[in-house]
């Protein structure tokens, strides 16, 4: 559950020195991965810099706790699907929005991957985990 994996592939346990994944069906979470990775290098072209570097200022506040990021991360999401076209249904476009937004900025700022991974999965949870997954399921 903490475990970051950005090769498309579910994050294992080692037990006894083997790789432990959970039984699901790993060639449906592959094709989800695959469509939401497609999805995301579209919206990442329409995303501005100004946007990302607005994200990076709220990350490098200290003083600001997780659920005030989540709650202006939730916003930019809210005003990106809109600006954004998206033929797809609202909640994909949001989740893939929320991903790409935090890949941008750790792109933008590697220091900041600890905080923006947490908060971008607690945001995720918090607002996507029902269909997450539905998806998965």
């Amino acid at each position: 559950d903490d475990e970051l994996q950005t090769d498309g592939n579910r994050s294992g346990h080692l037990q006894n020195g083997e790789l432990e994944l959970t039984p699901t069906n790993e060639e449906v979470i592959r094709l989800i991965a695959a469509q939401l990775a497609e999805i995301g290098d579209q919206f990442d072209k329409e995303i501005q810099a100004r946007v990302v570097n607005d994200l990076v200022q709220r990350f490098r506040n200290e003083s600001l706790s997780n659920e005030e990021i989540m709650r202006h991360m939730s916003r930019v999401v809210g005003e990106l699907i809109r600006s954004i076209p998206s033929d797809m249904e609202q909640e994909r476009a949001m989740l893939v929005l929320a991903m790409v937004l935090a890949k941008k900025i750790m792109n933008t700022v590697p220091s900041l991957v600890q905080r923006v991974f947490t908060a971008t999965r607690n945001y995720m949870n918090q607002q996507f985990h029902d269909y997450i997954a539905d998806m998965v399921s």
